[in-house]
């Protein structure tokens, strides 16, 4: 316990501290948004503050929130900007920090277990989140952060630095250019950064969760100068101790600094951020090799890692966006962003066997330092051509990925254990016939990943804005080098270009029905063929992902919901008869999205939805794959979430959350079947006033029946390892305004 000494110690001065304030101060009038949720839903007022500072340096602003605060009306649609859902042919959902907030959500996938149309996975052998976005899997390397790709920690981001997770569902080479790391074929994540609200902001939170982890941040903003026209933010978070699972433990610091000034026609706002995040004992995936069937789960709480294995991450970052009005209705914007990161880990992933559970895992250590620099610029405007009204925009945008990377993998020094009475050892010493890469201590230059882009869009608007028509294509150029490992030397180069084109109509037959469909192209880096293959180390083309989309939403104030039915087409690699890799057959995957939101009736907050897939391998080349179901796809996937305030007691609100998966498999054959799962999830939260302080109390139960099962399979195209579900998990946190 001697690790939370230093938490135990924040949360008593950050507790004393609103109470050693002067008493008549007056409440800070930026807890508007907290006062409105413990009012009765149907008076709900969160858009009476309104942050003209935004989070984007845009005019337009935040999309305001819907009723019941969760989402938010809109977001971003790339190049599009910040649009209203209602107006556009693609579907956007955007996470507010009020659902942040109240579900103590402690990172990006702790906020998507409320989307129907993602789930949360692995990355290949590390604790990396990566999404499965219609099927598709988007790591979390290739999430963006205001618009522009991989700027935020690359394996795990915390909420403190976030003010909104929105979900851009479906393909984005248009709209936002092929993701750095092959992702983006079924949609994109980009979170919005905080900013100062109109009026002065003071906020620690103090919680302890599952495990004897305790936590702490501090959230301050202020506007000052003529007309409040500079904003500054400040945000502060240290999460430290164990988890729900066995001897597992994390350590978080994170921090950023926001600051943005608005002028009469320019915007300008700039973050500068930090984390430090280090897991210990931290339970791995499990791949299965040789195996009948899946293996059953075992016990959520039991941890099989190797006591010794540890994965560390530090991350600097930071952004600049400028935007100016040329005149009345014509807009140039730049922006430019960094990331300067440094890993280190030592592995021990299983490897399961045998049906009963046997299995070994070998030492496997990884050190990464990466350069990122990217930057974009356009010109927005709007103009009239007798009848018809015009939204253009130009664009160009520029990324920039250094990776130095070393590794030993031990392959031939095995050690055994057991998936339900593993074995633990004491950190064994790299052999000489281990595998490595450069030096663990002093990585070298891997790979150099160089994508730049133009675009240019339209959106027409006919018939007094019933009609909605969006044309547009990007053109991008892949500039990609890997680098041997040892010698340095130049191992494999790509140099590619493609152009996506996209078309979408919105129809109104009235103000609260959108009846829309679009084609839209995915683009990503081809694959490199392996070692095996004659070709190996070959890259191919660009894959093109084609996507067709119709769908209807609707928009009745206090209640929104969306229905979309979509088909996309993504080409695949595969080594034919000839051990030559070659793009050859595809991935198919036909779909339907049900979503709803909003206030159900007075008091009565409700999101969730419904997703079916049929994600089919097609033209493999093998009567052993061909016509079978993609790795981890399941054929149907929902969510339930559902809050209410009680009438009774003003302040106090309950809220249940129901999250199934269907079944999926963890093999391109289809032998080997992992089980459903559905897991509940119960949360309280109650607002209070304490000494004139404005005070919220939160108590939350992940998967409160403490179900066992598999979470994910796969997270990594192609590979069908298995994450382990977590048990039952208390959270009880308490935020205090001053």
């Amino acid at each position: 316990m001697k690790k939370l000494t230093p938490i135990a110690a924040a949360m008593a001065v950050a507790c004393a501290l609103p109470l050693a304030r002067a008493a008549d101060s007056a409440p800070a009038s930026s807890t508007a948004s907290a006062v409105a949720a413990a009012a009765p839903a149907d008076t709900v007022s969160l858009e009476t503050v309104t942050v003209t500072a935004s989070a984007d340096a845009s005019k337009d602003g935040l999309q305001p929130a819907y009723a019941g605060g969760q989402v938010a009306k809109g977001g971003r649609a790339g190049i599009l900007g910040t649009k209203n859902n209602m107006d556009t042919p693609f579907n956007i959902t955007s996470y507010t920090n009020e659902l942040i907030q109240d579900q103590q959500a402690h990172g990006v996938g702790d906020v998507l277990q409320n989307d129907p149309g993602v789930r949360v996975a692995r990355g290949f052998g590390n604790f990396q989140e990566s999404y499965f976005i219609r099927g598709f899997v988007l790591s979390s390397d290739d999430v963006a952060y205001n618009g522009l790709y991989s700027l935020l920690p690359r394996q795990y981001i915390a909420t403190e630095l976030f003010e909104r997770v929105e979900v851009l569902q479906g393909a984005t080479g248009f709209l936002m250019g092929a993701a750095p790391n092959g992702g983006g074929i079924g949609g994109s994540i980009n979170l919005l950064p905080k900013r100062a609200p109109n009026e002065d902001l003071n906020r620690v939170t103090v919680g302890v969760d599952s495990g004897g982890s305790g936590n702490v941040a501090a959230d301050v903003a202020r506007r000052f100068g003529p007309d409040k026209s500079w904003g500054l933010r400040l945000n502060a978070g240290y999460r430290d101790g164990g988890t729900g699972v066995d001897d597992e433990k994390s350590q978080t610091s994170v921090g950023s600094v926001g600051v943005d000034w608005r002028g009469e026609r320019a915007r300008v706002s700039a973050d500068l951020g930090a984390q430090d995040n280090r897991l210990q004992a931290t339970r791995p995936e499990v791949t299965l090799s040789g195996v009948t069937r899946v293996p059953d789960a075992p016990d959520a709480s039991k941890n099989f890692a190797q006591p010794w294995s540890y994965s560390n991450e530090r991350d600097l970052f930071g952004t600049l966006r400028a935007e100016y009005d040329l005149t009345n209705d014509v807009t140039a914007w730049g922006a430019y962003g960094l990331r300067r990161s440094h890993e280190a880990n030592s592995l021990a992933n299983l490897t399961v066997t045998s049906d009963n559970g046997d299995g070994n895992f070998y030492r496997f250590d990884n050190t990464r330092d990466d350069q990122v620099d990217t930057g974009e610029v356009g010109l927005r405007g709007k103009l009239q051509t007798g009848s018809v009204g015009h939204e253009w925009v130009v664009a160009g945008d520029y990324f920039q990925l250094k990776k130095d990377n070393a590794y030993a993998m031990d392959f031939f020094n095995t050690f055994n254990t057991n998936l339900y009475n593993p074995t633990s050892y004491a950190q064994p010493a790299i052999s000489s016939t281990a595998f490595a890469g450069n030096q663990l201590s002093d990585p070298a230059l891997n790979g150099i990943i160089r994508l730049s882009s133009v675009a240019v869009g339209d959106t027409l608007s006919l018939f007094d804005k019933s009609v909605l028509l969006t044309v547009g294509a990007r053109y991008q150029h892949f500039d990609i080098t890997n680098y041997a490992y040892d010698t340095g030397e130049a191992s494999a180069a790509y140099t590619k270009g493609r152009t996506s084109p996209a078309v979408g109509i919105v129809y109104k037959p009235v103000k609260q029905v959108s009846v829309y469909a679009n084609y839209i192209e995915g683009l990503a880096q081809g694959d490199t063929a392996p070692a095996n293959a004659t070709n190996s180390g070959e890259m191919l083309a660009p894959y093109v992902a084609k996507q067709k989309e119709v769908g209807v939403k609707y928009d009745g104030g206090r209640l929104g919901a969306g229905l979309a039915l979509f088909s996309t087409e993504k080409p695949r690699g595969v080594v034919d008869a000839n051990n030559h890799f070659a793009d050859s057959g595809e991935d198919e995957h036909r779909g339907a999205e049900l979503n709803v939101y909003g206030l159900a009736t007075t008091g009565l907050r409700i999101l969730g939805g419904l997703t079916w897939l049929d994600a089919t391998q097609k033209d493999t080349g093998s009567d052993l794959t061909d016509g079978k179901r993609v790795i981890g796809v399941p054929r149907f996937q929902g969510n339930l979430g559902m809050e209410y305030e009680l009438p009774q007691l003003e302040g106090l609100a309950l809220n249940a959350r129901v999250v199934y998966t269907g079944a999926s498999y963890a093999d391109a054959t289809n032998t080997l079947e992992v089980p459903s799962w559905t897991r509940m999830d119960l949360g309280v939260r109650y607002l209070t006033e304490i000494q004139n302080r404005a005070v919220t109390l939160r108590g939350r139960i992940d998967n409160v029946f403490n179900r066992d099962y598999w979470s994910a399979v796969g997270g990594y195209p192609g590979y069908g390892y298995l994450t382990v579900g977590t048990p039952r998990t208390f959270s009880v946190s308490a935020s205090v305004d001053f």
